[in-house]
């Protein structure tokens, strides 16, 4: 038993001898000496749960999605209130293997881990770190047979979840509700997940690109110096970010007048040249009765209380700064509104920082627990911001991007935040947060993905090259290998670092680093496909190695390697060189098959690429950016592809591609288009299997035996 069951053990432990139903293996517990009391909201979900006379839950997605009533067999947790704390208690067997629990800086598998969810601005975190910039009161559980289950804490307020020995969940504030999903695999219970927490939107397709961050790059001229070197250099790239350092004296919503005179023409140079912008916007607004944007956030009584009743401070980059009470939506709606003229500068994304909310003058740096939040019925009425704490980042992204919406309504919003909260990924796509440039935070990368993909976020990556310190050419060749095959492949360094560029390091360092990122290029078409999957069903864009067979103990705790989809396997080199490590190899098992195969000439510091038997996988030519691939589809992402056909032991294999407009709406209104290649008989065939865009008829297909 964990430390923290143990010191439980006096305390008279309860059972819910009454669950509730929600449906077919899906089971809400309640302390029985709670039980009486009303749940609060678990803005979490996409609706509240409730159980139906049919015992389907009752969310946004269809009910008969869930099936029928049958409690949730062999996970019967018990309850305790122990010095304040709630206290929830499963019972492991020998062979459960346990995932997930959000953003946490450690080993794939969390047996034996225990971490705090309360977000936190935790710069210079590592392995050891209990407290990450992400809340996600949620665990995965595979089973000695392959069978799998998770466990939903339902509560927003601070809580700890202890896996040393058995799941043992403690958090402050009410009873929580306890939801127990168990399904015959790993995927399944993802994808009920999904069904309580959503899906991803679908993000733009330059989105996917690779992109390029400094804190800062400044002045508008040193942006346009990158842009042409990106291009001049043949390194493919989408992105250019915009640090804090473009605004006036860090006033979110403006530009300073010398090094950012006019926004509006450097979007259109980047534009010009196939980039995209994204400038960052941070919740602390500085006090200052002449800025605009505070003046009408203290008129419109839209920060954060103080315990005493007047506007909460706290200090950040402006020096004393108020804060949005993101809980109402009415504060939401005028935050989103602010976003109208920023984005009419050019601007293509937002990316919401500091949103734990991190506060250099605050306790444990971030705002007072005692501060008061005015919030809507829907997230439980007003209360102190302890309770509210772990969703702020949350419920400011979801401001920002309902305002992008309204602001653009034609085109698809691109959020990064680094706060989140279980169910998050609705609104934004997230990063690992302040990493470091050293080998620990290389091999963190992969299994910190896995996690978060394995919590309900599948578009996620870390600082590649590492934020603070200074990588060197092996650190950032190899980081680059694996960062580029992540969902969200964004380099960032912080301003007292050396360059970090994919040419800082020499020429060998940037030959690596383009193969890496044509070999991304080149997989964009596959990639795509995995987002579109994403959204549809839950599951992560990238995976643990035992989803291929849950049921082989060998690969629960592979940390090096990751699938990428059903269909790819990764295979990365995370030591040290002249360490006298010897890479990890391919795993066996029911992967020991798996052909090798590249897109890119052959570089040994890149990870090793697999096929599937019995799959097909659609690449593209090589680009400098996305804006090539549309241009060559005629305004869709069919462009013209190669089909890598690995046949089965029956001669046989298959696979899928989508395709949009890369932009925009029109997929929700069925124009898209899923086109099923089969090969058998030495043949490929295709078919358009759903949606209604018409492909261009001059694309060209090729095929490639693996």
């Amino acid at each position: 038993m964990s430390t923290l069951g143990r010191s439980f053990c006096k305390s008279p432990w309860r059972h819910d001898s009454a669950p509730i139903l929600l449906g077919d293996r899906l089971t809400r517990f309640r302390d029985p000496l709670h039980a009486h009391e009303v749940l609060p909201p678990f803005p979490a979900y996409v609706k509240p749960l409730s159980s139906s006379a049919a015992g389907a839950v009752s969310t946004a997605s269809s009910p008969s999605a869930i099936g029928a009533n049958t409690i949730a067999r062999g996970l019967s947790p018990r309850f305790a209130d122990v010095r304040g704390r709630r206290v929830v208690m499963f019972q492991t067997v020998i062979g459960d293997s346990l995932y997930a629990t959000g953003e946490v800086a450690g080993p794939l598998l969390r047996n034996g881990t225990r971490i705090r969810g309360r977000n936190t601005d935790c710069y210079g975190y590592n392995s050891r770190s209990r407290t990450l910039y992400q809340s996600h009161p949620w665990v995965l559980g595979v089973r000695q047979d392959g069978r799998a289950f998770g466990v939903i804490l339902e509560t927003t307020r601070t809580f700890e979840i202890d896996l040393r020995a058995g799941i043992v969940l403690a958090c402050e504030g009410a009873s929580p509700g306890v939801v127990v999903i168990e399904r015959d695999s790993p995927a399944e219970v993802l994808g009920v997940l999904s069904e309580l927490t959503g899906t991803m939107p679908m993000p733009p397709l330059w989105a996917l690109g690779y992109q390029q961050c400094r804190w800062s790059y400044e002045p508008d001229e040193k942006v346009r110096e990158l842009a042409r070197e990106f291009r001049t250099r043949r390194v493919p790239c989408d992105v250019i970010w915009m640090d804090i350092d473009y605004m006036r004296g860090f006033r979110c919503f403006t530009f300073d007048p010398e090094k950012f005179p006019d926004p509006a023409k450097l979007s259109d140079d980047l534009h010009a040249q196939g980039f995209r912008g994204v400038w960052m916007i941070d919740p602390g607004i500085k006090v200052d009765p002449d800025y605009g944007v505070y003046a009408q956030g203290r008129d419109g009584d839209h920060f954060v209380k103080a315990s005493d009743g007047g506007e909460y401070h706290g200090s950040v980059w402006p020096g004393p700064c108020a804060f949005p009470d993101f809980t109402r939506e009415r504060t939401r709606k005028w935050w989103g509104d602010l976003y109208k003229d920023f984005i009419a500068c050019g601007i293509d994304g937002v990316w919401n920082d500091m949103n734990e909310p991190a506060i250099f003058d605050g306790p444990g740096k971030s705002m007072r627990d005692d501060a008061r939040h005015d919030a809507d019925p829907e997230l439980g009425g007003p209360d102190n911001h302890a309770r509210y704490h772990n969703i702020y980042g949350m419920l400011m992204v979801r401001a920002t991007r309902e305002g992008i919406l309204r602001a653009r309504p034609e085109k698809r919003p691109f959020v990064l935040t680094r706060s989140n909260f279980l169910g998050g990924h609705r609104f934004a796509a997230t990063w690992t947060g302040d990493n470091t440039s050293n080998w620990e935070h290389l091999r963190l990368s992969i299994p910190m993905a896995l996690n978060l993909g394995l919590s309900g976020q599948p578009f996620v990556g870390p600082d590649i090259g590492g934020f603070d310190g200074n990588a060197d050419a092996d650190l950032f060749a190899r980081w680059m290998g694996i960062g580029a095959l992540l969902p969200f492949a964004r380099g960032h360094s912080i301003k007292q670092s050396v360059a970090h560029e994919p040419w800082s390091f020499g020429q060998a360092c940037e030959r690596v680093c383009r193969l890496a990122l044509e070999r991304r290029y080149r997989l964009m078409a596959y990639l795509y496909t995995l987002f579109w999957e994403a959204t549809r069903t839950g599951l992560p864009i990238v995976r643990p190695v035992f989803f291929a067979d849950p049921r082989d103990p060998a690969l629960r705790a592979v940390d090096h390697a990751f699938l990428l989809g059903n269909d790819v396997l990764v295979v990365a080199d995370v030591n040290q060189p002249e360490k006298h490590a010897a890479p990890a190899g391919k795993p066996g098992g029911v992967l020991a098959p798996w052909r090798a195969f590249d897109v890119v000439e052959e570089c040994a510091e890149l990870p090793k690429l697999f096929i599937r038997p019995g799959a097909i996988v659609p690449v593209g030519p090589t680009v400098q950016h996305t804006g090539e691939i549309l241009a060559a589809g005629k305004g869709t992402t069919n462009a013209e592809r190669t089909l890598l056909v690995a046949p089965d032991a029956q001669g046989r294999a298959r696979g899928l591609c989508y395709d949009d407009a890369g932009d925009g709406f029109g997929y929700q209104r069925g124009e898209y288009a899923v086109t099923e290649y089969v090969f058998e008989s030495a043949t490929v065939t295709s078919r358009v299997v759903e949606g209604t865009m018409k492909l261009p008829s001059s694309q060209g297909v090729t095929t490639r035996s693996v």
